[in-house]
């Protein structure tokens, strides 16, 4: 395989890369924005929940009964990240540490939206 065949491999490499990347963008946007209402909704039901004085007098479960919404969102909070939102959010950078993985095997590697990152050759002495 002659250099000019590789320089074209790496580029639909590079170019197949950097679009996976990029399509996996807007759906782990929308994933960071439940994520992030998901959480906010959680800590504010908490708020709710504690300065409450009659969680103090009251069961644990049904201190719960009485705060619908904390309890609701706690266990929405809790399905998604069984449901792997936490893989979700950060899956563009995982898939280019997988790569910088493999390409450094080869004197390479790549940033987060999938260019390739070319490194000199190491000199053996």
């Amino acid at each position: 395989m002659n250099s000019l065949e590789q320089a074209e491999d790496l580029k639909a490499f590079e170019r197949r890369l950097t679009e996976y990347i990029h399509c996996l963008q807007p759906a782990t946007g929308r994933w960071r924005m439940l994520l992030i209402v998901v959480s906010v909704c959680t800590a504010t039901g908490a708020w709710n929940w504690l300065i409450d004085p009659e969680t103090q007098k009251v069961s644990f479960f049904t201190s719960l009964w009485n705060h619908p919404f904390f309890t609701i969102s706690c266990i929405t909070l809790i399905g998604l990240f069984f449901a792997g939102i936490h893989k979700r959010v950060v899956a563009p950078s995982i898939i280019a540490a997988r790569c910088r993985t493999v390409l450094a095997e080869y004197n390479m590697s790549c940033d987060d939206t999938g260019k390739l990152i070319l490194k000199p050759r190491p000199h053996v002495q």
